[in-house]
């Protein structure tokens, strides 16, 4: 990952947050936490934590490789983490 993302994130503002989580069973609680997100890296390790008042999680990943991952409403998928750049250096979460 990019060394300037390997930082703590606190979420301050959710734009339209509502309106998305309409249909989720967990919109009550979710539009309550405001999660801090610690990203570190150790060797080609990334390693997300995330600490709110609802629920902890963390997952060690490399780019490229597909991992299993609990998602908050405890539902289990397979993801991948990719980066791509662009004028100013965006990136995605496939």
């Amino acid at each position: 990952m990019v060394d300037a993302f390997m930082s703590t994130w606190k979420l301050v503002h959710r734009k339209n947050f509502d309106d998305y989580t309409k249909s989720l069973a967990t919109r009550q609680v979710a539009s309550m936490t405001k999660p801090t997100t610690i990203i570190k890296k150790n060797g080609d390790t990334n390693i997300i934590k995330t600490q709110s008042t609802f629920k902890n999680s963390e997952i060690s990943i490399q780019l490229g490789v597909e991992f299993d991952e609990t998602k908050a409403n405890d539902r289990k998928v397979k993801s991948t983490l990719t980066m791509y750049f662009s004028c100013g250096g965006a990136g995605t979460r496939i």
